[in-house]
C-alpha cells in the first residue's frame, strides 16, 4: 500500500544530511502534491552560558541567518516544481519542536530528516534528534543516509 501524504515537514540545519532529507522530501512532495514546510530550530541551549547582551546579539545574527537558509531551500523547492512551501525558524528544543510541536500546528503526516552525524558517545551524551523523533512522533518519519 502506497501512503500519500499531504504535508512534509523538513528539518533543515545545512548539514550534508540535511540536504539529502531536502531532496528526498523534495521528490516525494512532487508524487505526492504535498505542501512542504522547511524548519529550521535555533537550539536555545547554545546561548545560555553567554552574557544577556552577546547572546541576543548572536541570536538575532543566527535567526538572520537560518532565515536566509531557510529562504534558499524554499526557493529550490519551488524551482523544483514544489507549489506549496512554507519556511519557518523557530527557537527552541529542537528535538521537541520538529518531534512533537510543529507537526502538531501543522498537521504534518510525514517527517523526513538527515540521518545524525553524531558518534556513539555524542549520541549516549547529548542524544540523537532523529531517535528522538522517531520514538514520539505522531506520523511517519523518514530518516535519510
Amino acid at each position: 500500500m502506497v501512503e500519500n501524504y499531504h504535508k512534509i515537514l523538513v528539518g533543515i540545519d545545512g548539514s550534508v544530511e540535511a540536504t539529502k532529507a531536502f531532496d528526498r522530501a523534495v521528490d516525494i512532495a512532487l508524487r505526492n502534491k504535498s505542501e512542504l514546510v522547511l524548519v529550521n530550530v535555533i537550539d536555545l541551549r547554545a546561548y545560555q552560558s553567554l552574557a544577556s547582551y552577546g547572546s541576543a546579539v548572536l541570536a538575532e545574527d543566527t535567526q538572520k541567518g537560518a532565515e536566509n537558509l531557510i529562504k534558499d531551500f524554499a526557493d529550490e523547492a519551488r524551482q523544483a516544481g514544489v507549489e506549496n512551501v512554507k519556511p519557518r525558524v523557530e527557537f527552541g528544543s529542537p528535538k521537541v519542536m520538529l518531534g512533537q510541536t510543529i507537526p502538531k500546528e501543522e498537521n504534518v503526516d510525514l517527517i523526513v530528516l538527515g540521518a545524525t552525524g553524531l558518534s556513539y558517545v555524542e549520541r549516549i551524551f547529548i542524544g540523537s534528534v532523529a531517535q528522538y523523533i522517531i520514538n514520539r512522533a505522531h506520523c511517519d518519519t523518514l530518516i535519510v543516509r
